[in-house]
C-alpha cells in the first residue's frame, strides 16, 4: 500500500470520494469492472463514483495515478470504506475483490468450491490467454505505425484459437449435459464474473477485424454474446456514462 495515496495533483473527485471509486475508460478491461458494478447495483443497490481517465493522453501514467496503480493501467478501484483507502489494480483482481466484499450472496460467484474453482479457471483463462492475444491483434492492426503481417497473422490465429476454447466449453462438446449458457457452473452454467471478464473482449470481434466467415466455427460463442448483451446492467456498463465527452 502506498505510504501517501493522494497528492495535490490527485483530482479532487478522487481524493474526496466516499465508498467505492472507479477510475476507468470504456475499454474491454474497463467494461468488465463497469459491468460488474452495474450488476451489483441491480442486485444489492451498490453505489460508487467514477472518474474517467483519458488514456489517449496518458492520464494513467501521471504520478497521482501511479500511486494507485504502479502499472499505470485502467481500471482501478479505490475502496474508501477501508482505512486507509485501499486501491485494487488488475481487472480480474478487482472483480474478485468485489465478489468477496460486495457480493455476499454469491450471485455472481459460487458457494460450491468446485464451481468456484471452475469460475476462477475461466476468469484466469481469459485474463492470461485471451485478452493479451486479442489486445495484440487490435494494436498491430490499428495502432502500430508499421503493419507487420507476421504479427497480425500470429495474434489473429491465437485469438481464434482461444475463441475455439470458449466454443468447446459452451458447446458442451465433451459433456453429457449439452450446450451451456455460461462458462462456469454445473449444468447449463451460471452467469458469473468469468462471463463478465471475457464478454467485453469477445463481443468486439468485428472491431478486432474478424469476418463473419471466420466466426462461423463458434456458433455457441455467438449465442453467448447475444445472451449477455441483453442484460440491462451490461447495456449500462458499456454505455455513455463511461464514454469521454
Amino acid at each position: 500500500m502506498a505510504p501517501k495515496l493522494y497528492t495535490d495533483e490527485t483530482p479532487k473527485e478522487v481524493k474526496d470520494a466516499k465508498g467505492l471509486h472507479l477510475l476507468t475508460m470504456n475499454t474491454p478491461n474497463g467494461q468488465a469492472v463497469q459491468i460488474m458494478l452495474e450488476e451489483l447495483k441491480d442486485a444489492y443497490g451498490t453505489e460508487w463514483t467514477t472518474t474517467l481517465v483519458d488514456i489517449m493522453k496518458n492520464g494513467q501514467k501521471s504520478d497521482w495515478f501511479l500511486r494507485l496503480d504502479p502499472n499505470g493501467r485502467i481500471p482501478v478501484i479505490v475502496d474508501n470504506t477501508q482505512d486507509p483507502p485501499f486501491p485494487v489494480m488488475e481487472t480480474s483482481a478487482e472483480m474478485l475483490y468485489l465478489l468477496k466484499a460486495y457480493d455476499k450472496e454469491d450471485k455472481f460467484g459460487f458457494k460450491d468450491e468446485l464451481e468456484r474453482s471452475q469460475c476462477l479457471q475461466w476468469t484466469f483463462f481469459w485474463h492470461g490467454s485471451g485478452a493479451p492475444y486479442q489486445g495484440q491483434v487490435n494494436h498491430f492492426s490499428r495502432a502500430a505505425p508499421e503493419k507487420i503481417p507476421y504479427a497480425i497473422t500470429r495474434f489473429k490465429n491465437e485469438t481464434l484459437r482461444v475463441y475455439g476454447v470458449l466454443e468447446i466449453q459452451l458447446s458442451g462438446k465433451y459433456s453429457d449435459a449439452g450446450p451451456r449458457d455460461f462458462l462456469a457452473g454445473k449444468g447449463k452454467g451460471k452467469y458469473s464474473v468469468a462471463d463478465m471478464k471475457t464478454w467485453p473482449w469477445v463481443k468486439g470481434w468485428e472491431r478486432t477485424g474478424f469476418t463473419k466467415e471466420e466466426m462461423e466455427p463458434f456458433p455457441n460463442v455467438l449465442k453467448w454474446i447475444e445472451r449477455i448483451e441483453g442484460r440491462e446492467a451490461v447495456k449500462r456498463g458499456i454505455g455513455e456514462a463511461y464514454t469521454q465527452s
